[in-house]
């Protein structure tokens, strides 16, 4: 598990990071997202042991990242956004090497099973520096994977890989974050979205928010947007339909079919909207939710102008 409170960080007189605050537990997979310089990595360096923070406290599978390094270390798989490889090892030999930097028990079935868990068992006897970018990162992932760390901190996972590579490095995260703690980085939201139980929005230092995805949706909008799919094109008749159920708002009839409209966030009205669509006459083939996505959340909570029509 990870606790975080006060955290600061400065470099000379630039603050990093001001009062950073959060926690992840067992078995949680957190997204930690932000714009560049925002102080993802600096926060990922301090929980790692890569350096001190000025201010503040974190515990780390139990343990004081400052006071405790050490045991901190022990504890924590850390993948970095630029992996550091030696390009003239051969990939069993480097990994071999860094389990026995830990003083691994049976290292080598350590190695073998950390280089099946990222698919590159057949790439053991190559050297590293023929590998490609993405197979460079799977290294890094196995050598985060090699001590069975209570806790994974990565940063930026699946940068660099092809679209298969990324599927399969989604699904190891997804099975190491059943027993274990995640913290990972990332650019991509739709990547957050789809993999993370929890995200955290840091930016120009401090967490702007910290909540499930959906819950970010329903605190922004305040609102429940709905989409409406009927066979045929749909037309200013079924609009009235749904626009005369008491608590629906913002009617807008779009091609193929297709209606939207919102209600108050807490409201659910679709089982009254669906029976009376029916009722009508009219087919329906899709109802369904249209919150907003986590790019469009991203973007209001670190953009300091409004979105537009708000």
């Amino acid at each position: 598990m990870i606790k975080v409170s006060g955290l600061t960080k400065d470099y000379g007189s630039r603050r990093a990071i001001h009062n950073v605050s959060f926690d992840a537990q067992q078995g949680e997979i957190v997204g930690f997202l932000g714009p560049n310089g925002a102080g993802k990595t600096t926060t990922m360096r301090i929980l790692t042991g890569f350096m001190p923070p000025t201010d503040g406290e974190a515990i780390v599978a139990g343990y004081d990242v400052v006071e405790e390094s050490l045991e901190v270390r022990k504890r924590v798989g850390y993948l970095p956004e630029t992996v550091p490889l030696y390009n003239e090892m051969i990939v069993f030999d480097y990994l071999k090497f860094m389990g026995e930097l830990r003083d691994l028990p049976n290292v080598e079935e350590r190695v073998d099973e950390a280089l099946d868990m990222v698919a590159m068992t057949d790439r053991a006897q190559g050297y590293i520096g023929a590998l490609s970018k993405g197979m460079r990162q799977r290294i890094g992932l196995a050598q985060a994977l090699l001590h069975h760390p209570e806790v994974l901190i990565l940063d930026e996972p699946t940068i660099g890989l092809d679209p298969g590579q990324v599927v399969e490095v989604r699904e190891l995260i997804r099975q190491i974050g059943k027993e274990r703690t995640v913290l990972l980085s990332t650019h991509l939201l739709h990547e957050a979205q789809n993999i993370c139980d929890r995200v955290l929005i840091i930016n120009k230092g401090k967490i702007v928010a910290e909540d499930t995805t959906e819950n970010l949706q329903a605190r922004l909008v305040g609102a429940e947007r709905v989409i409406v799919r009927v066979r045929g094109e749909a037309d200013r008749e079924l609009g009235l339909v749904i626009k005369e159920i008491k608590g629906v708002r913002g009617v807008e009839l779009k091609d193929e079919g297709v209606v939207e409209f919102e209600f108050a966030s807490g409201k659910d009205l679709r089982p009254e909207v669906a029976k009376q669509v029916i009722k009508s006459g009219y087919d329906l083939l899709e109802l369904r939710p249209l919150g907003l996505s986590l790019e469009e959340i991203f973007l209001e909570l670190t953009n300091s102008e409004p979105r537009r029509g708000n």
